[in-house]
């Protein structure tokens, strides 16, 4: 599946680019009852719950059993998810050197031979040599091992309880519960610098993939790479495009990912449909919501905190639209409980009035809604 690299001028719009590419398929609906028009206006119906690298990403040196349970980023995985009412699953996506469009999160993948470490850039293998690693679709069959570096640099072996092979994009589509939406996030790695033309051909393998197999499916795309995140929303109209940033909770060179502010500009100048941001930049800076707002921008957030029911019903009476969870069943669950209303309330809504309904679903604090603050304001500290 090898692309021919051009520059972003001559391809205006890659909604006509793939000549082999299904685009009959495609369909310009985000989302049942989700709006999207031309002008990067987005309107989401309801609170929308995405889990974290499927199921939840794996932590594993937890000691919470939750954190590896399934093993991230697998078919697997997603369709655990979803067993859930979840609406997105959201997984990370990058493409090998013979262009083809895997899922795996880490920018380089380990592997230990005889007590030697053997340390791989993702991007740089092809993809039979990617599908080689950890546990091999055919049965009885094992592949090369798994292991991973901890933020600390510490080397640990990826066991999980439930594995799974490694898997690629088009394998999502094709194994996956086809009404669960996927947020596809253009995965880079931060310490590199990136020409426009190598850009274009990931992307245009990407973007080959989701015209081939999306059909009705929910799709959104985001990226911490701000000119991907640019060049995939110039080079298709069909699905939103997100930014995605730590606000400042961790700082970069490039200055559009320091901030919540900095993150609107970007949106704003690219056309791009909304943001996803670390929560705890939300939390510390809230005055940021009503500019979002203001901007007919989306806002979903990620982070730990969004494994805290209090933190993510606050967000909800915030106005955010959406958050990113690990704990899915949890937070699901939580959501069903505290912020979707019950199919009577919504046909009450429905005979007043859309107008009304906004109206309604606007924050309103009670005591019940003040102690829930009370209770998340410790897990702010700790975190």
């Amino acid at each position: 599946m090898a692309l021919k690299a051009v520059h972003v001028s001559d391809v205006p719009n890659l909604d006509h680019v793939p000549e082999n590419a299904s685009l009959s398929l495609c369909s310009t609906r985000f989302s049942k009852g989700v709006e999207l028009n031309r002008e990067a206006a987005f309107k989401t119906p309801k609170f929308l719950v995405f889990g974290h690298r499927g199921n939840g990403m794996n932590i594993l040196q937890s000691t919470d059993r939750r954190m590896k349970a399934i093993k991230e980023n697998s078919i697997m995985s997603f369709n655990s998810a979803a067993k859930h009412p979840i609406d997105f699953i959201e997984f990370d996506v990058q493409v090998t050197k013979d262009d083809c469009p895997v899922i795996f999160h880490d920018d380089f993948i380990l592997s230990v031979d005889n007590g030697i470490i053997f340390e791989k850039r993702v991007t740089e293998l092809s993809l039979s040599e990617f599908l080689c690693y950890g546990p091999q679709k055919e049965a009885g069959k094992s592949g090369k091992s798994l292991v991973r570096k901890t933020k600390d640099g510490k080397i640990v072996e990826w066991n999980v309880e439930k594995d799974d092979s490694l898997c690629t994009l088009q394998d999502a589509f094709q194994q996956v519960e086809p009404s669960l939406g996927f947020n596809i996030e253009l995965k880079f790695d931060n310490h590199i610098v990136y020409q426009q033309d190598y850009l274009i051909r990931v992307l245009q393998a990407i973007l080959q993939v989701v015209f081939e197999h999306g059909k009705d499916r929910p799709i959104i795309f985001s990226s911490f790479q701000p000119d991907a995140a640019l060049l995939v929303r110039k080079l298709q109209s069909t699905y939103p495009v997100y930014f995605l940033t730590d606000g400042g909770v961790e700082i970069f060179y490039d200055v559009r990912r320091n901030s919540l502010e900095e993150a609107i500009k970007v949106c704003l100048e690219g056309g791009l449909q909304g943001i996803v941001s670390e929560v705890k930049a939300v939390f510390r800076n809230p005055g940021a919501v009503s500019k979002i707002k203001d901007a007919k921008l989306s806002l979903i957030t990620y982070g730990k905190l969004n494994n805290v029911s209090e933190a993510v019903y606050i967000q909800h009476l915030m106005g955010i639209d959406g958050v990113i969870v690990d704990l899915v069943q949890e937070i699901t669950e939580a959501v069903s409980d505290l912020i979707r209303p019950s199919k009577v309330e919504e046909a009450e809504s429905s005979a007043e009035g859309h107008d009304e309904m906004e109206e309604k679903s606007k924050p309103k604090f009670s005591q019940r809604e003040l102690s829930f603050l009370l209770k998340l304001i410790p897990e702010l500290i700790q975190h």
